[in-house]
């Protein structure tokens, strides 16, 4: 009798064991929740660092900024067209331009053919065609423009024998570029460049003086 009643405290060991099962089984999932938790935190971390990178660089290096373009001299080939006061009419005369394209972007700027316009008496008296082109990334593309002008069209404007007596003849010239600057095939801009100019051409000296441009942009 006296070995049976020894063998009964035995039964609290068992609760005991089973009791520390459980607490472990607790701090597991409790470290699996905090893994968890450091593992979510990490990659919306790393989600914001990104999001902020891209919008920077969409401020910065990705902003899509205005092509230029600049009218570096302009000049005539052709000089017999005026002779002894007078204007020939059996000599056309060629207009040649010197025009820069500036790109400032990290893109290419792809430009369609363009038309260039002389104005002469608030009349258009010559056209020029420009070839479609590229303008690297941050780099300034140069060419020329040759324009024709028609010498009937210049006789036909009331000032003509004024301004031939004054020595000056003041013109004005308009140019419409198109193109598009795209970035990684996501980022796309249509631009439009007109390009207005005016200027004086001197007889005597038979040159261009005080070219002055102003460029209007449209999206």
């Amino acid at each position: 009798m006296a070995d049976r009643e020894q063998v009964k405290p035995l039964a609290p060991s068992a609760f005991q064991t089973r009791s520390d099962d459980e607490e472990a089984l607790s701090m597991q999932l409790k470290l699996k929740k905090r893994r968890y938790i450091q593992c979510c935190g990490c990659v919306a971390a790393l989600l914001l660092i990104q999001a902020v990178v891209i919008l920077v660089l969409f401020f910065t290096v990705f902003r899509i900024q205005d092509p230029m373009i600049r009218l570096n001299s302009v000049t005539i080939q052709r000089l017999e067209f005026f002779q002894n006061g007078s204007l020939r009419t059996d000599v056309n005369v060629t207009l040649l331009a010197d025009v820069s394209v500036k790109n400032p972007n990290v893109a290419t700027f792809k430009f369609n053919n363009s038309t260039t316009l002389i104005y002469y008496g608030g009349r258009v008296v010559g056209e020029g065609d420009h070839l479609q082109g590229k303008a690297k990334p941050r780099r300034t593309l140069r060419r020329n423009v040759t324009v024709d002008i028609i010498p009937e069209k210049i006789l036909a404007v009331p000032s003509l024998m004024s301004d031939i007596a004054s020595q000056a003849l003041n013109i004005s010239s308009y140019t419409r570029i198109s193109g598009r600057v795209r970035i990684l095939n996501i980022i796309k801009k249509n631009v439009v460049v007109k390009f207005n100019c005016t200027m004086t051409y001197r007889l005597s000296g038979q040159e261009f003086h005080g070219e002055s441009c102003r460029p209007e942009l449209d999206y």
